[in-house]
């Protein structure tokens, strides 16, 4: 007598086939806007914290420790390899030594760098000022 191959039931072969479909379509979880707080803050270190606003549920999260941060300008572009009077790291700015001034603290998603040492733009992105004393 000879055996018959295994076969698998309908409902996995339904599972199998749904989960195929999901993987192929990939994910519409996208990031809209980011908006960073406070919006200004006057010291010589200070958290800044980002949440991030999403076209599907969970349509606002916190993003803090996930983003790309940076000193930059008000048009989304981070500064190059020099630094611009601080520093940020996950959201904890802070004023270099010797520098008075107001700096941009950008929080967003991280784009291609155009032109090397020049820095790299963040869309979407957020802006803070740090003014250092």
């Amino acid at each position: 007598m000879r055996s018959r191959p295994a076969s698998l039931p309908v409902v996995s072969l339904s599972m199998i086939l749904l989960t195929s479909i999901l993987l192929a379509c990939g994910s519409s979880h996208s990031l809209q806007t980011v908006a960073v707080s406070p919006a200004t803050a006057a010291s010589s270190q200070a958290q800044f914290t980002a949440t991030g606003i999403y076209n599907s549920s969970p349509t606002s999260v916190d993003i803090t420790a996930s983003t790309t941060w940076c000193i930059g300008s008000t048009n989304g572009i981070c500064d190059g390899n020099i630094a611009q009077g601080a520093t940020v790291s996950a959201g904890l700015a802070q004023c270099l030594t010797g520098f008075s001034g107001t700096v941009t603290v950008l929080a967003g998603q991280s784009g291609a760098m155009t032109v090397a040492d020049q820095g790299f733009p963040l869309k979407p992105y957020g802006a803070a000022q740090l003014t250092c004393p």
